[in-house]
């Protein structure tokens, strides 16, 4: 078997660290979308964990781990933070995570920030996220991953005000 690449590696460390008994698998396609990770995993599109990163005002990163069949409603978000937040450019993302947009894990990151967990992921027995690279995924117990990030667990397609 081939080693895994540093990246997913790193993942694959940072999840056992966390207590996360998940293994990375290496698909062979790219997984670059929600849509693709679904079809290449067999699940259902709402299964696949979105990771958009976007930035406060302030710089901060935040990470909304979103269910695929999702859109975020940034108002929501901002309302649910306190700050207002803008999509992240590629270069952005790749300085406060360490990872290439479409391979962002949910663990692991360069940076510490703020963790927003979709709630309409713990609808799911079982979810797949992404492992470092658009190749890698893992599936994962929502509820154990919304804990091991640390996350806000929000409606994030919408949310009351």
């Amino acid at each position: 078997m081939a080693e895994l690449p540093r990246k997913v590696q790193r993942v694959q460390h940072e999840l056992k660290s966390l207590g996360i008994d998940a293994v990375i698998e290496i698909l062979p396609t790219s997984a670059h979308t929600a849509t693709q990770a679904a079809e290449a995993v067999g699940c259902d599109v709402g299964q696949i964990v979105k990771s958009l990163v976007f930035k406060t005002g302030a710089g901060r990163p935040v990470l909304i781990l979103t269910a695929g069949n999702n859109r975020v409603d940034v108002r929501a978000i901002e309302r649910l933070i306190g700050e207002p937040i803008e999509k992240a450019d590629a270069e952005f993302v790749e300085r406060a995570t360490g990872f290439a947009i479409g391979g962002v894990p949910p663990v692991g990151h360069s940076e510490p920030m703020i963790v927003v967990f979709d709630e309409d992921l713990l609808s799911y027995e079982e979810v797949w996220a992404a492992g470092g690279i658009p190749e890698a995924v893992f599936k994962v117990n929502p509820r154990e991953l919304a804990e091991a990030t640390g996350a806000i667990v929000a409606k994030v397609n919408g949310v009351p005000d």
